[in-house]
């Protein structure tokens, strides 16, 4: 039984780390405003107390909203101020720059798709409120920056600005679903549809899955509503959660997750409702091949008349060796569609989900501050945010799913999975799929949501969910099923009294359903394939024995994953017996050659490791308990899946409370904190922390408590 195992660790009492009472100074920052680079910066004074619990976690308090905006900054480039620093290159184009060129391409895109130019057209669109936090990020940041100068990786784009905030926001959103992969597809002369490489540079993201599961009063054994905000980011890196509680007296009072050099949190909980986000795949961009004027190569027909193309030669400085840069100019396209390239087979132009919106980080601010159903959605409705599924479950037992996403209206009449003419006016979108016609579920009869990457007409039971047949081909939504979602509408679908134990014990299921595509390839691979050895024949023995677990002491989860390589969504596993058995015959290797065998128990091959630090795992590829790891001399060692996560529960009082983890600590990137791994061991034995959510239960389990006052 895994249960809500209370794990508190309090240095107060046990005095490993005095408590710090005396309130910081006004010097305690020297040198923000007296540098040269930074004299001035800070746009204003901020009334602001970071207050850091036993696991190092940074709740802040401040009078308003931007106040606990400018803490967030200062708490989080404490902890990672490198990784904030690539996030906020990047937004300014400068990543090659500081980085070398392996990084340019990313800071040509950033031109290409004119980030800075959009943001600098329409940052005075946002609210007053918005804007002050971002400006309010920014003053955090330059203060840390100006007394941390021997850190900075590339001093001149210091000191930053709210709008360098917005920016990340708009360059980021898009790669999440694919557009890096579209943009080297051009570049690299194939305009086809293709499966894009990834991971090559710092916010390439590969699907690697998330889970959202509630339950409301109706279906708990005590009437509580209960929720679990699993998002499964890389365990490292740019979009890797960092976790924080901001509290303000504008009535701010969020606990979650977000992505360094983020003002706002992007999926948690306040006081009176939960959500979380999983990664969904709709059709988001397409590529349009321009006919071109044989006599003038900056010219385009559409609707048959030839329009110019916008032509820009945009600065790329790339930084060659120690402080010795070289700057390089390169063709940026601009079309009626959008953003456009040459290649050697032509001209072609991209439009994608959220081109020219600046809005997605005003609707995550007014989410989180959001305090019941109604606000919540007309916060979703501002429709900024180009993808992810959204799950919602609040205090009153209201529950609600949405398929959220910036949806392309098109012209039914062509085929938008391939490259389509740009010379008509036919192909241009025609707005987007209104949000109210969204695929939707709120408050369904089985008190039951649920969201793992797979199809959204499945996110309830049968007589609740959306109707298929409302949408076109052309959008392309999901229509597969992960195994995570099929075991979760098993689990809670089948179960109509979930006790906090249960909903616990669902949400670490380490289980495939029989139903999963990878079982049906298991059993066509055992139909097909004779052993041609003694060691593939016992190989084969514990493919056809395993029991589809993924506990610590299975002996044929090894084989299994190494020889099958699911991924997070094995409702899309295409069945290769060719690849399967070269797989099985290395895993064969592998095993023997690490472990002396080739039946280890799963524990020892899947691991959690962090410095020193090297734990077992359960779990595994697209199960709820959702591990994925990297093979590494013969183990496969966790570099995404469950990592910080929240379960949030309101009893039938509407009391709160709520359990955390995260799969390290705190602290990302500094090995000698005492936050870079504490958490791991609890992680690996899948127990939680609370949450501590009021100011008195913050105090009382208080290590550090300062001001980042300059």
């Amino acid at each position: 039984m895994v249960g809500p195992v209370i794990v508190a660790k309090n240095y107060f009492t046990t005095g490993i780390f005095p408590l710090i009472l005396a309130t910081l100074t006004a010097g305690l920052i020297s040198g923000c405003l007296s540098s040269d680079r930074f004299k001035g910066s800070l746009k204003q004074q901020y009334q602001v107390e970071i207050i850091r619990d036993t696991w190092g976690v940074p709740h802040i308090f401040g009078q308003t909203d931007a106040d606990t905006a400018y803490g967030l900054a200062y708490a989080n480039a404490e902890d990672d101020f490198e990784t904030i620093q690539m996030v906020f290159l990047a937004s300014r184009g400068k990543l090659g720059a500081a980085m070398g060129q392996e990084m340019a391409p990313l800071d040509y895109a950033v031109q290409l798709l004119k980030v800075q130019e959009t943001v600098e057209a329409k940052y005075e669109t946002l609210s007053p409120e918005v804007r002050a936090v971002c400006e309010a990020y920014a003053d955090g940041l330059n203060c840390y920056a100006a007394a941390h100068q021997d850190q900075l990786l590339y001093r001149k784009v210091w000191p930053v600005e709210g709008k360098d905030l917005v920016a990340g926001f708009v360059l980021k959103l898009p790669l999440f679903f694919g557009l890096e992969g579209t943009l080297k597809r051009i570049f690299n002369n194939r305009v086809q549809p293709a499966s894009p490489k990834v991971g090559q540079l710092p916010f390439e993201q590969r699907v690697i899955g998330s889970n959202f599961l509630a339950v409301g009063p109706e279906r708990s054994a005590d009437g509580a509503t209960r929720v679990a905000i699993n998002s499964h980011q890389p365990w490292s890196g740019p979009v890797a959660w960092y976790e924080a509680h901001l509290i303000s007296q504008e009535g701010q009072d969020v606990y979650g997750g977000l992505f360094p050099g983020s003002p706002i949190i992007f999926l948690g909980h306040n006081r009176n409702l939960a959500w979380g986000h999983t990664v969904n795949e709709p059709d988001l961009i397409d590529i349009f091949e321009l006919e071109i004027n044989p006599k003038n190569p900056n010219q385009y027909r559409l609707d048959g008349k030839w329009k110019n193309l916008e032509v820009r030669k945009v600065p790329i400085e790339v930084k060659i060796w120690k402080n010795f840069r070289w700057t390089v100019k390169r063709e940026a396209l601009w079309s009626v569609y959008g953003p456009a390239m040459r290649n050697e087979k032509g001209v072609f132009a991209i439009r994608y989900a959220g081109i020219g919106n600046i809005e997605a980080i005003e609707q995550w601010y007014r989410m989180g501050k959001a305090k019941n159903l109604a606000e919540f959605k007309q916060a979703m409705k501002i429709h900024a945010i180009p993808m992810f599924n959204t799950g919602y479950a609040d205090k009153e037992g209201h529950l609600y799913y949405v398929y959220n996403g910036l949806l392309p209206q098109r012209d039914p009449n062509y085929d938008w999975t391939q490259t389509v003419p740009g010379n008509t006016s036919e192909t241009l979108w025609q707005g987007y799929l209104p949000y109210d016609d969204l695929p939707q579920v709120e408050d369904p009869s089985s008190a039951f949501i649920h969201s793992c990457n797979s199809s959204p007409f499945k996110a309830t039971l049968e007589e609740d969910n959306p109707d298929p047949q409302k949408y076109p081909a052309y959008l392309g939504i999901e229509t597969f099923m992960t195994n995570r979602s099929r075991r979760a509408r098993t689990l809670f679908g089948t179960d109509s009294e979930i006790s906090r134990q249960d909903f616990f014990d669902y949400k670490f299921d380490k289980e495939y359903d029989q139903a999963s595509r990878l079982i049906g390839h298991i059993d066509r691979f055992l139909q097909e394939v004779e052993s041609e050895n003694a060691e593939q024949k016992q190989a084969m023995e514990l493919i056809r024995s395993w029991d589809r677990k993924t506990d610590l002491e299975n002996r044929s989860t090894a084989m299994i994953t190494l020889t099958f390589r699911p991924r997070s969504q094995t409702g899309k596993m295409r069945y290769d017996k060719d690849r399967f058995l070269r797989q099985m015959k290395e895993a064969i290797q592998m095993l023997k050659k690490r472990h002396s065998r080739i039946d280890p128990t799963w524990g020892e091959v899947n691991r959690l490791v962090r410095g020193e630090v090297d734990l077992p795992l359960a779990g595994g590829h697209d199960v709820l308990r959702a591990i994925y790891g990297e093979i590494s001399d013969g183990r496969l060692v966790g570099v995404a899946g469950d990592c910080f996560f929240q379960i949030v529960e309101w009893d039938k009082n509407g009391n709160q409370q709520a359990w955390v983890i995260n799969q390290y600590g705190s602290n990302p990137s500094q090995p000698g904190s005492p936050h870079y791994a504490d958490q791991a061991e609890l992680f690996a034995q899948e127990k939680m922390r609370p949450a501590w959510l009021t100011r008195e239960q913050i105090l009382a389990n208080a290590e550090r408590r300062y001001r980042p006052t300059p």
